[in-house]
C-alpha cells in the first residue's frame, strides 16, 4: 500500500530532483576528520562579507526581537537611488531562489512553458515543475547560450524565458548583438528574466545587461543578489528590477516578512561599500588570470569566465578528481551534475587558495 505522501501529495513533486548544494566545510571535517579545509565550490566571496555590512549587523543585535519591515522600505530606497528608478520597480526576496519561486507562482500554470539554457541554474527547471509547467531546455553551443535556438523553441505556450548572464556553471556571457537579435520581435506576452547574479564581476565590454530592455519598456525582469560580490550568502537576500506592474503582480504572492531584519540591514550597508566591491573585483580578476596561466601550463581546457568561477575539463572522471581534492581539504563542484563528467567548477579564491588548489589539482591528476 502506498504511503501517505504517495497517495496525497501533488503529482508535480515527484518530477522534482532536489537541489544538491556544494559540500559544507563542517561536513567534510566530520566525514574525513581533517582540518584546514577551503571551500571553492559555491562561488562565495573569499574576502567574506562587506566590512560595513558586518558593522551594521553588530549594531542591530538589540533589535532582533522586532519583526522586519515587510516592504523593505529603506533598502528599496537605496536601490532606487542606485538605479535612478522608482521604488515600485523593485521586489526583494530571500535570495534569488525565492524570487524565482515567486515568479513561477505568479505566472506559471500547467498549460505554460518555460525556456532556459542547459546547463544553467537548475532552479529554473525546479520552480517551473513545482507549478506544473512545461520545461524546454536548450543546449548550450560552445558553452554559451544559443539564443537562436532558444528563440526557435518559442511556442504559443511560452510564458517565461530565463537568460543566465553570466551563465552558471560556464561563466560565459551573451553579447549585445546576440541579445538585440533575440529580443527583436519577441512577443510582449513573454517575460524575459535576466539572471545577473554575477553581474558585478563582468569585465567584457561586449556584455549587455537586461536593464537596457527595462528602460525600453519591455516586459523583462533583472535579478541580482547580495550573495556573491557583497559576500552576504549566509543571510539570503536578492532583488529583482522590473516594471511596476510586474512587481505588483509578484508582490501578491510574496509572504509578509520574507526578508529578515539582519539581511535588510546588511544589504543596505553593503550597497554603500564600494571599496569592498572594487577590492573583490580586483582580487577575482587577478585570480582568474593566475588560474588561466596555470591551467594552460597543465594543458587543461577551460571556459573563459566573466564570473567568479571557472568551468574546466580535467580529462578524468570528475568524481574521482573531486574525491582526491577532498582528501587534500579542497572542495570543488563536479561537472557531472551539469552533464560534463570530466569537468569541475572551481570558485576563484584568494591568492593562497588558488595556489593551493593548483598544487592539489596537480597531485590529484598525477595519482
Amino acid at each position: 500500500m502506498a504511503g501517505f505522501v504517495e497517495r496525497n501529495a501533488r503529482r508535480e513533486i515527484f518530477a522534482l530532483t532536489p537541489y544538491v548544494p556544494g559540500k559544507p566545510i563542517e561536513e567534510v571535517e566530520r566525514e574525513l576528520g581533517i582540518k584546514d579545509i577551503i571551500k571553492m565550490a559555491s562561488n562565495e566571496n573569499p574576502l567574506g562579507a562587506s566590512p560595513k555590512a558586518r558593522e551594521a549587523i553588530r549594531g542591530m543585535l538589540d533589535d532582533l526581537h522586532l519583526y522586519p519591515d515587510s516592504n523593505c522600505y529603506y533598502l528599496k530606497g537605496q536601490l532606487a537611488e542606485k538605479y535612478n528608478l522608482g521604488e515600485e520597480h523593485f521586489i526583494i526576496g530571500n535570495g534569488s531562489d525565492e524570487l524565482l519561486r515567486l515568479i513561477s507562482e505568479t505566472f506559471i500554470s500547467a498549460r505554460d512553458e518555460v525556456i532556459y539554457a542547459q546547463p544553467s541554474f537548475v532552479e529554473y527547471e525546479f520552480m517551473t515543475k513545482i507549478m506544473g509547467g512545461g520545461c524546454k531546455a536548450v543546449d548550450l553551443k560552445d558553452f554559451r547560450h544559443d539564443l537562436v535556438a532558444m528563440k526557435d523553441a518559442i511556442t504559443a505556450s511560452t510564458k517565461i524565458i530565463y537568460i543566465c548572464n553570466p551563465n552558471n556553471p560556464t561563466g560565459s556571457i551573451v553579447t549585445r548583438q546576440e541579445l538585440e537579435s533575440f529580443m527583436d520581435g519577441l512577443s510582449d506576452d513573454i517575460l524575459v528574466v535576466f539572471d545577473e547574479a554575477y553581474y558585478e564581476y563582468v569585465d567584457n565590454p561586449g556584455f549587455q545587461s537586461g536593464m537596457e530592455y527595462l528602460e525600453q519598456g519591455r516586459n523583462v525582469m533583472v535579478l541580482r543578489t547580495f550573495s556573491k560580490i557583497y559576500g552576504l550568502a549566509g543571510v539570503r537576500i536578492g532583488y529583482g528590477i522590473t516594471s511596476p506592474d510586474i512587481a505588483a503582480g509578484i508582490n501578491r504572492v510574496r509572504e509578509p516578512f520574507n526578508v529578515n531584519l539582519v539581511a535588510q540591514k546588511a544589504a543596505i550597508a553593503a550597497l554603500g561599500d564600494s571599496e569592498h566591491v572594487e577590492k573583490s573585483r580586483n582580487l577575482n580578476l587577478r585570480g582568474k588570470y593566475y588560474l588561466y596561466d596555470e591551467l594552460d601550463r597543465m594543458g587543461l581546457k577551460y571556459v573563459e569566465t566573466e564570473a567568479n568561477f571557472i568551468f574546466m575539463d580535467t580529462g578524468q572522471d570528475c568524481q574521482k578528481v573531486f574525491r582526491k581534492l577532498l582528501a587534500q581539504g579542497v572542495i570543488v563542484r563536479t561537472g557531472d551534475i551539469f552533464g560534463y563528467p570530466t569537468f569541475i567548477r572551481v570558485t576563484i579564491g584568494t591568492e593562497e587558495q588558488n595556489q593551493r588548489f593548483i598544487a592539489s589539482l596537480k597531485r590529484a591528476l598525477e595519482e
